[in-house]
């Protein structure tokens, strides 16, 4: 990419990034009660007062982390500092599990099987240590980090969704969150373990769910990584597959390993290739990689966050390889986001497109969306500019 156009774009990105993060800033934050609320309408008015926990902790990320590499505004601190106290002492059961949802003033609500409020948590406390200097925070991530690790290693530790004594599954999604939750943490503090530990999923990923034969990384596979005949055996979640490839991509450049990274940068281009809307533009939610009916009724709508991942990996891919082909990919996904996507009038973006890519919920955020994939988006694209 040429100097000047990666000038012009950093500046857009950085623009974009502080707009998004306004908009969250001005409608979002609980004074009263303390964290974040995330249902927002199209102009910013809360539709319900609920909090997704699963946005405690990636809003902590999000505004420790701007406060950390962008700008030390002492507006972001407070907001992190207002998100940590509602996180820390509304969000987890006594066990120390955390919950999916609470009330506005942080009653329990909803708990899930999984342990993706945990994993944001982990990545928001240990920024959040960064930014404050409370030590208490990096604590507890380490804490929580070690508790959802024994989760990962006991293969009852997520009750399953399929009885395994007829069929045992296992998911992408769990190595790939892990893999980033521990990139975050090793950033902030560096322990021995932690290398072998984000080899061993890097590993996974590539050893069970990627298949080159396919070209394609599949979201369920079976217990020794083979195939599964089925609609859940053949789903392909092409905005998952490209998250993966950039967090991949990132654990390649930090060891200096051009295999993996190469691998990664395979993964992503597959991915695209798959997921890419070649009749209306944009990536498709989902794709059955036989051609066949996918389950889900929502396969064809264009999602936000699939494009804010394509975003971040096609402008690394771009600038690990050189290669032209990369530079195309991110400017064609970014003119479709940013006019498709973008809201120029009340800010923010929409997160849910039809196939055509006109706006199926005018939604700004709900309990799935909130200030994390489009901010670390633009934040991350804005940085990635910049060093251009």
């Amino acid at each position: 990419m040429e100097k000047e156009k990666a000038k012009q774009l950093h500046l857009h990105y950085k623009k974009s990034l502080l707009d998004v993060m306004d908009f969250w800033s001005k409608h979002a934050l609980d004074n009263k009660y303390g964290g974040i609320f995330t249902c927002l309408d199209e102009e910013g008015n809360i539709y319900n007062t609920d909090k997704s926990v699963w946005f405690q902790g990636r809003a902590l990320w999000m505004y420790s982390r701007m406060y950390n590499t962008l700008e030390k505004r002492d507006e972001w601190l407070e907001t992190a500092k207002n998100i940590y106290s509602f996180l820390d002492n509304h969000c987890a059961d006594e066990t120390g599990k955390m919950y999916f949802s609470v009330t506005m003033d942080g009653k329990p609500l909803q708990k899930r099987r999984y342990v993706f409020s945990e994993t944001f948590a982990i990545s928001g406390l240990a920024e959040y240590y960064k930014a404050s200097g409370d030590t208490e925070a990096l604590k507890k991530a380490k804490e929580l980090f070690n508790k959802v690790l024994s989760i990962y290693r006991d293969p009852m530790g997520i009750a399953p969704k399929i009885d395994p004594n007829t069929r045992t599954t296992k998911n992408h999604s769990l190595p790939m969150i892990l893999l980033s939750t521990l990139q975050n943490l090793r950033e902030i503090e560096q322990q021995p373990h932690y290398d072998e530990l984000a080899m061993e999923f890097v590993s996974t990923i590539f050893t069970d769910f990627y298949k080159p034969e396919y070209k394609a990384l599949f979201e369920n596979v079976g217990p020794g990584g083979e195939r599964l005949d089925s609609p859940q055996g053949r789903l392909i979640n092409p905005g998952h597959a490209i998250e993966t490839a950039w967090f991949i991509m990132r654990e390649g450049l930090y060891r200096n390993d051009k295999a993996m990274t190469k691998t990664a940068v395979d993964i992503l281009e597959c991915s695209l290739e798959l997921g890419w809307d070649k009749k209306h533009g944009g990536i498709l939610y989902f794709v059955d990689i036989e051609n066949k009916p996918p389950e889900q009724l929502e396969w064809d709508m264009k999602l936000w966050w699939p494009h804010t991942e394509a975003l971040i990996a096609t402008i690394m891919a771009n600038k690990i390889t050189g290669e032209e082909k990369y530079e195309k990919w991110f400017d064609k996904i970014h003119d479709y986001s940013f006019t498709r996507f973008a809201d120029t009038k009340n800010g923010e973006w929409y997160g849910y497109l039809h196939r055509d890519g006109t706006v199926s919920n005018t939604l700004k955020g709900s309990m799935w969306k909130g200030p994390f994939h489009l901010p670390r988006a633009l934040l991350i694209c804005a940085q990635e500019l910049e060093s251009i």
